[in-house]
This record gives structure tokens, sequence and C-alpha cells, in this order.
């Protein structure tokens, strides 16, 4: 019985022994700093973004289409009912929601790179306005970012403007990915749905057009800033139509986030390219950015530049219902003018040397 009682003593004091080296090792493994911790909090946010524009309309789309041979098929025929309900809701304003505007993901998502904007006059309620974002780069940061979430503080900064962000109007075909993309101001870059915000939305309405567009990411490089606009003049008509102001706008650093594979033109790929984007509205690139787990590996993560968005001198517009083609003409060199005083003002602030010059293509 001795012997049962002192084996039992030491298998006891064997046990406590183990727990304590257990609790040993735990407490002396690193944990995370604050500064790691929010570094990895930064990173997630910006990849639910990626993530989130990537597949959430497809992913969407093949459940409804699942749930049909399911008994759970009166959900797609409850979804399919409300879309075809609430079709034109896109090109009608949409449903902005404050609270999407305002989710705290959207500041580890500014923080990242990080992103401010810069407000140099003020914008008047009183007026519409077409504000012309640029340049592209592969993913429009900056203007989602300073047109679709507060994270950046637009509405302090602009009180009594609403901002919206032009994309394109197939995104709004796909089931959910649409109430997303509504709920935080984006509307199709048709003429109904930015004439219906200029027109019948009241006033205080500034709507972002990324004017380079599709054909402009496929010339975005660190270092070079090229712009599609010399022959891009349906937004100045339309602002004439409306009588709202045009706004240049210039995110310096939308063009580091990523790296490039650049073809030549007139080269077969850069054909190809060209070809793609009239047949879906949008360019294949060839890019590269950052990795998941390192900054030095390779991904299709941004990585973490700064991007400052300037919000220019609105260029002040007449209505005119049929504006002449010498009247369009002289409206776009005037806003041209007034985006290459922004860019030359504050090239030298956020980034580039004075040196750098703006090529208008």
């Amino acid at each position: 019985m001795k012997t049962i009682i002192a084996a039992y003593s030491q298998n006891r004091s064997g046990s406590r022994a183990n727990v304590q080296a257990a609790l040993h090792t735990l407490l002396t493994v690193p944990w995370p700093s604050q500064r790691e911790f929010r570094t990895w909090i930064q990173l997630l946010s910006v990849l639910q973004w990626i993530l989130s524009f990537l597949l959430m309309g497809i992913v969407f789309l093949f459940l409804l289409i699942y749930l049909v041979f399911t008994s759970f098929w009166p959900v797609s025929a409850l979804y399919l009912a409300w879309v075809i309900f609430d079709w034109d809701a896109p090109e009608q304003g949409g449903r902005r929601s404050a609270w999407v505007r305002n989710w705290p993901v959207w500041k580890h998502f500014r923080d990242y790179f990080p992103i401010q904007l810069v407000k140099t006059h003020s914008l008047l309620p009183s007026h519409n306005y077409i504000i012309g974002a640029h340049p592209h780069g592969i993913l429009c940061v900056g203007a989602f970012c300073n047109f679709i979430t507060e994270s950046t503080g637009f509405s302090e900064k602009f009180p009594g403007i609403r901002p919206f962000l032009a994309t394109l109007a197939g995104n709004f075909r796909l089931p959910v990915f649409r109430e997303y993309l509504m709920s935080g101001g984006l509307c199709p870059v048709t003429r109904q749905a930015i004439g219906y915000l200029l027109s019948q939305n009241g006033s205080g309405n500034a709507v972002a057009v990324v004017i380079g567009g599709a054909a402009e990411s496929l010339s975005c490089q660190p270092g070079i800033t090229t712009l599609i606009l010399k022959n891009r003049k349906g937004f100045v008509r339309m602002a004439l139509q409306h009588g709202a102001h045009l706004v240049p706008a210039f995110s310096f650093g939308e063009n580091d986030l990523f790296r490039q594979v650049v073809f030549e033109e007139g080269s077969w790929m850069r054909g190809i390219q060209k070809r793609f984007q009239k047949l879906v509205g949008f360019a294949p690139c060839v890019f590269y950015g950052r990795g998941l787990t390192s900054i030095h590996s390779r991904g299709f993560l941004p990585y973490p530049k700064p991007i400052t968005t300037v919000i220019g001198e609105p260029v002040t517009v007449p209505r005119i219902k049929e504006p002449s083609h010498e009247t369009v003409d002289l409206y776009h060199a005037m806003y041209i003018r007034s985006l290459l005083k922004l860019f030359n003002d504050h090239k030298a602030k956020y980034g580039l040397s004075e040196a750098d010059e703006l090529r208008i293509l």
C-alpha cells in the first residue's frame, strides 16, 4: 500500500512539474507587439477589400444558382424577384449607407498605406460637381478610400457634399455585390446614372469619375505619370448640360502600389489588352504587388506606399443644354489647366520632384 501511495505522489509531482513547465514556456513565448498586431489588422483589411471586389459577386452568383436545386430554392426566387423590382436603383442614386461608409475596417484600410485627403478649395452644397479623379492606377485605391468611405473625413472637410464614385455598370448585375457597391456610394459610369445625380437628386452631389479608365491602367508605372485625357471630353459635355462644376483631383502615389509589365504600343500583347478592354470594359494588366507574409515576397496585395489625394479648384461651368464642340473644347482646356496647376503646385510635397511632369495623352 505504501508503495502505491508513493508512486501516486511521485506521479502527481511529475504532472505538476509538467504543467509548470508548459506554463513557463507559454509565458516566455514572445507575443506580437501592439505595432505588429496593428500591421496585421491593416493587412487583413486590405485583403478583405480585394477579395470582396474579386470574388463577392461571383461567389453569391454561384451560391444562388446552387440553392435553386435545393430545398432553399425560395431564397433564390425571392432575391431574383427583388432584383427585378430594384433593377433601376443603381442608376437612380442607389442606397448610400452611412453605417457602411463608417465601418471601422476602413480606418485600418486607410492606415495601411496610409491615405490622406487634402482640401485646397471649398465645395458649395448649393452646386453639383463632377470630380475628375486621376490617375486610375491599377485598382483606384485612393478614389475608393476618399469617396466611398469616411475614413479620410470627406464629409468633415466638405460639409453638405455627398460623394459618389462611378464604376463599371456590369458590377451592378452581380447579386448581393450590387447592394454592397451602392451602400458605399458607387454608381454605374453611365450617362443615365450620372445625369440622375446631377439633375434629379437635389444639390450638393459630387460624382467622381476616373477619367482615364481602363486604358490608363495599362500605362501605370511607378515614377511615371501618364493620363489618358486629351480626347476624353464626355464628362465636360455632361457637366455643361447639367451646369455641374468641374473639380480636378489627383492621387499622388497611386501608381506606386503595384509593379506592372508594360507592353509597348503596337506589340501583340498590347493589342490583346486593348481588344479585351473593348469587349468587357477593363484591361487585363500583368502586375504584382507584395505577398501576405512579407513585403519582400510577391503577391496581389498593394505595397504600403502613401497616397495623398488633393482636391483642386473647381472650374465654374454654366448650364448649356446643347453645348457646341467649341464650348466643350474651351472648358476641357480650362479643366486641363486647372489639373496641371494642381499637379505642379503639390508634386514636390507628395513624393515627386520639381522636374517630374504630367504627361497627357
